[in-house]
């Protein structure tokens, strides 16, 4: 994954409603939401939900299909999974367990001799 990629995606991640809108995405899985059901789960103006759904998008971590005249939105998982192993890699050194246990896993200790 280029910088420059990683960065679009924070910044994407960056506005507490996209973060927002992204989480209710995952939850969602393969089936994804419609704009208006976002927007009625969330309690956001339709309006103020397509500028967030456009950053997502063009981050690339949300995939938009047409379906009639509603555009279905998806979280795109593996974009996600990317940033996680790119993070990995460059910030980690490619060792995960210095970077701590993700979460729901007991964190390794760290012996010195």
């Amino acid at each position: 994954m280029e910088n420059t990629v990683a960065t679009r995606m924070f910044e994407a991640l960056s506005s507490g409603m996209r973060l927002d809108v992204y989480r209710l995405l995952v939850k969602q899985g393969p089936t994804g939401m419609v704009a208006g059901e976002i927007a009625a789960e969330l309690g956001v103006r339709p309006t103020n939900l397509s500028f967030h759904l456009k950053s997502l998008t063009h981050a690339g971590m949300v995939s938009v299909v047409q379906e009639g005249r509603y555009q279905r939105y998806r979280a795109n998982i593996p974009v996600m999974l990317d940033l996680v192993a790119y993070l990995t890699e460059e910030c980690c050194g490619g060792q995960p367990e210095l970077c701590g246990a993700p979460s729901g896993q007991k964190r390794k200790e760290h012996t010195t001799a």
